[in-house]
């Protein structure tokens, strides 16, 4: 019997070829979409999956609030270590500390390379079951050890035997390979760990990590634990939540809460504000996920509007069937094979779809994602996917179908109704209601990244490039190099600073100065930098004056920005003192010039509160070099790379142009802005897929009426009127259904960024043209074709 049914669903296909290549077409178009957001969200929902033990690993996080306005993150002060080992062991099996990822110079004999990293205490391989390719887990137990990654292991080696080799570490350090580990695969957290050196030489080598070993108030450190099997997060956050409160009294104020982030949460939903967990990419994740299933309503939609549209021609055949003993579930069961044929075609298609467009996908999403051929779980949710789409597709035509009676129809007096026509109106407002939805979107998104990327940035980042400087080698240089730099005619002005032009890497507080608010808990942006830090990025001096070599005071001497100005209450911050209230205090600092704000955190957000403290104590890890304008960037990076080789031989040539890196800070937004984009324009074409045949098979129900018409002396845009404006008028009315439910959700989508765009009417009033344009090219073609044919043809057989 299924058989049967199968021979009449692929008879009915090569029967109407039109008709069923724009049903398996949209299917194909809907599903293709569906897939590659289903695994693009596979993905993004099984990150740090490759982690073992990641049902019980967690990262200590804290919270601390200055002046009434609390702030979370997993910086955290190194007592808390000894504090929880002795205190709090039982809730723990692991308690591992570590540092940030740093950039090293690795070197093995004439090689040296540029990588990522961290310092670990001697249990982090344990607690995050890497897997150790050659050597020993333990490997870090020895403080002049290092653990490496197999690619680097096969950069330096090759094929050789890595373990015992000696590594320098930045021109510094010689440590010996004690284990190669399996790389971190790239949708997980530590995928950029290629090496791993032992916490003690991070402790042993750095006086002022050995400073902060009883210091609660210097956050600068991260701490990863593995909670014991009979506990949970929750219990374990509520045991420790004080504990740095209780440890130190002059702490208090801030009011710190110790808390355990879970290892589930890293990657999704690990976006805080005012202390309150709020998400992240989990947003996204569900976004993408509605795209997707909207997608696929609006190729069912096609699907259910073509084969109801087309009851009339099928309505004998039901009616012949029942009068020879069919029952309504037979009918049902057919017209369900007929959708699942259809859906099996259009998911083949889909699959080829997929194939062809993983490798464009990836580059755009950023993403490493492979086809599951191999995957039995893929195949049965394909099998679920497709059973779930047929059903979807086809339940509703088959019901519509199977419920003519015979007698109505072998007579002749079948009729589909006067609103036999409306179920369909309603899909295609629907279909053209979420389309409109996505345009309006659309324009939101990339109208808030435009609104962004517009934002005065403070500086000119122009012809502007960064030289990291991770090593020893670089110290008592800058002078020297500055001057080489420039006699080379490659660099019109170089500084360094201790942190990145496109961010803030260090935070500071603990300072009094004349007129402070009593209870007032300051937080600054600390950045320290050379003389020409204003002067190379052409930041505007708008009180004061710049540091200068001619005054040897500058060396105590300070810059801020005009929101520091704002934010100490500083009316006239010339000459005014910034006193640390520290045990052991440091000199006074005192203010020479007030800067204008510039972004070197998210343009999304308000300008933070920033001092440039003269740079005494070569703390800079970058150079930045002010590019000579008169020549190529490519002649001026090609003399800048052979001047620095002649003074740094051994370590690698890297630079980043500051615009580029700026750039990123919109990365997010924009894959989210291009996706949305590719999927809004899938959703339209395949909505006008519906259209068109609906306005297919529309004028072929209407021919003898076209003709009589144009006999009578209708003019072809009085046919085409009649055609179009029952269309048009459905879209009119998806637009007005868009515009609420569009607003109410891309308001409540800027409401996430400080820094945004307002909505104004004409997004709106331009998606809904564009929709209705879109709908008039569509039902154009085939309305004027029909409007144009001899009516001599179309009434011949009267």
């Amino acid at each position: 019997m299924f058989k049967n049914y199968l021979k009449i669903a692929w008879r009915n296909l090569l029967k109407n070829k039109g008709y069923s290549a724009i049903n398996i077409g949209g299917l194909a178009l809907g599903m293709a979409v569906t897939l590659i957001i289903g695994l693009w969200m596979n993905d993004e929902l099984t990150y740090n999956r490759y982690f073992k033990n990641k049902d019980k690993i967690a990262q200590i996080f804290q919270s601390q609030t200055f002046n009434g306005r609390t702030s979370t993150g997993p910086a955290i002060p190194q007592p808390l270590e000894p504090t929880l080992r002795e205190g709090f062991g039982d809730n723990f099996k692991q308690i591992m500390m570590c540092s940030w990822t740093q950039t090293k110079y690795v070197k093995y004999e004439e090689k040296s390379l540029s990588r990522t990293g961290n310092y670990m205490q001697p249990n982090g391989p344990e607690l995050l079951n890497l897997e150790i390719v050659k050597g020993d887990e333990k490997g870090l137990q020895q403080i002049n050890s290092i653990m490496i990654s197999e690619s680097l292991a096969q950069a330096f080696f090759g094929d050789g035997e890595p373990i015992g080799k000696i590594l320098k570490i930045s021109n510094q350090y010689d440590l010996m390979v004690t284990a190669v580990y399996k790389d971190i695969p790239y949708n997980n957290s530590f995928n950029d760990t290629d090496y791993i050196i032992p916490w003690e030489h991070y402790v042993a080598n750095a006086e002022w990590i050995q400073n902060s070993q009883d210091n609660w108030q210097n956050n600068s450190f991260q701490m990863f634990v593995q909670i014991a099997d009979n506990t949970t997060f929750e219990r374990v956050t509520n045991t420790i939540i004080d504990v740095k409160k209780n440890a130190d009294e002059d702490v208090v104020q801030y009011n710190p809460r110790i808390f355990l982030l879970p290892m589930e949460d890293w990657y999704l939903r690990g976006n805080f504000e005012d202390g309150v967990q709020t998400g992240g990419r989990i947003r996204y994740v569900w976004l993408f996920g509605i795209i997707g299933t909207f997608v696929l309503i609006l190729a069912c939609i096609n699907f259910m509007n073509l084969s109801t549209a087309r009851s009339e021609k099928r309505a004998k055949e039901v009616g012949i069937r029942k009068s020879i003993g069919s029952q309504k579930g037979q009918l049902i069961y057919q017209f369900l094979s007929e959708s699942f044929l259809v859906v099996l075609f259009a998911y083949v298609i889909a699959i080829a779809i997929v194939l062809l467009s993983l490798n464009g996908f990836n580059e755009l999403a950023r993403k490493e994602i492979t086809f599951p051929w191999s995957s039995s779980n893929f195949w049965l949710v394909s099998l679920v996917f497709i059973l779930f789409t047929a059903l979807l597709a086809g339940s509703y035509p088959a019901l519509y179908l199977s419920s003519f009676r015979p007698v109505d129809v072998l007579k002749g007096t079948f009729k589909a109704g006067r609103y036999a026509g409306l179920p369909r109106k309603i899909l295609v407002v629907l279909q053209f209601t979420v389309s409109v939805a996505f345009i309006i979107g659309t324009f939101i998104v990339m109208q808030q990244i435009n609104h962004a990327k517009n934002r005065p940035i403070g500086y000119d980042k122009e012809g502007l490039i960064q030289v990291p400087t991770f090593a020893q080698d670089f110290e008592d240089k800058t002078e020297l190099m500055r001057s080489e730099f420039i006699k080379s005619g490659a660099v019109v002005q170089m500084a360094t600073s201790s942190s990145p032009t496109t961010r803030i890497w260090s935070n500071r507080s603990g300072f009094t100065w004349e007129g402070k608010p009593d209870g007032f808990q300051e937080d600054l942006a600390w950045t320290e930098v050379s003389v020409d830090y204003a002067k190379t990025l052409n930041l505007k001096i708008l009180e004061g004056r710049d540091f200068s070599r001619d005054f040897a005071s500058d060396s105590l001497g300070v810059l801020i920005n005009e929101t520091a100005k704002k934010y100490l209450g500083l009316q006239n911050p010339i000459g005014v003192l910034l006193k640390d209230d520290g045990d052991d205090p440091d000199p006074p600092l005192k203010i020479i010039g007030v800067v204008e704000d510039m972004i070197a955190q998210s343009p999304y957000e308000p300008v933070k509160q920033g001092i440039y403290v003269y740079d005494r104590f070569n703390n800079f890890s970058y150079y930045n070099l002010r590019l000579n304008p008169k020549q190529s960037a490519g002649q001026n990076i090609a003399v800048i790379e052979r001047v620095f080789k002649q003074h740094f031989p051994d370590i690698p040539f890297e630079y980043e142009f500051v615009d580029e890196e700026y750039g990123q800070k919109f990365a997010a937004e924009e894959r989210v802005g291009s996706l949305s984009g590719i999927f809004t324009a899938l959703a339209i074409l395949i909505s006008c897929l519906g259209l068109f045949g609906l306005t297919s098979f529309v004028a072929e129900q209407r021919t003898k009426e076209i003709g009589v018409r144009k006999v009578l002396g209708a003019t072809v845009f009085n046919v085409w009127n009649m055609l179009s404006k029952d269309f048009l008028k459905l879209v009119i009315i998806s637009c007005f259904i868009a515009v609420p439910i569009a607003y109410y959700v891309m308001n409540g989508w800027l409401q996430e960024y400080p820094y945004r765009v307002i909505l104004k009417w004409w997004i709106f009033a331009l998606a809904m043209l564009g929709a209705m344009g879109i709908t008039v090219l569509t039902v154009s073609f085939q309305a004027i074709r029909a409007a144009k044919q001899n009516p001599v043809k179309s009434l011949r057989t009267e």
